[in-house]
């Protein structure tokens, strides 16, 4: 559905640590500099990226905006939150784990990145046969 995600970052380099390790614990690589100003997270099915507003303005959190990444298994979407938080990301919502809603059950984790961007990782469990 998505090309791409952007989002601001007031610290590149610290939003840049704490990327890197969530992202690690879903097998993707560390972001990649491009003109000195962003950094590109790539997989074969798109791309998230951390940037300087273009606008020399800071970069500010979307009030009511969240940032889904999708995990394999509960295992990453633990690992995930415990890596933001020794990574700069401040813990937000529930601890991580299931929650029923009208999907069925989703195991969530919810982070603010050192931007204060709102961040999830959600797995959806395989349904019994």
């Amino acid at each position: 559905m998505f090309s791409h995600v952007m989002l601001g970052a007031n610290d590149l380099e610290a939003s840049k640590k704490f990327y890197d390790a969530v992202l690690a614990t879903l097998g993707i690589g560390p972001g990649v500099i491009n003109n000195n100003s962003r950094y590109f997270y790539r997989t074969p099915k798109g791309s998230f990226s951390i940037t300087k507003p273009l606008d020399g303005q800071p970069a500010t959190p979307a009030n009511g905006s969240t940032i889904g990444f999708l995990a394999e298994t509960l295992e990453q979407v633990h690992a995930f939150h415990a890596a933001g938080i020794a990574n700069g990301g401040t813990t937000c919502e529930d601890p991580p784990g299931p929650r029923e809603g009208s999907f069925g059950t989703l195991n969530l984790a919810y982070l603010r990145d050192p931007t204060g961007n709102k961040v999830c990782v959600l797995h959806r469990p395989s349904k019994p046969a």
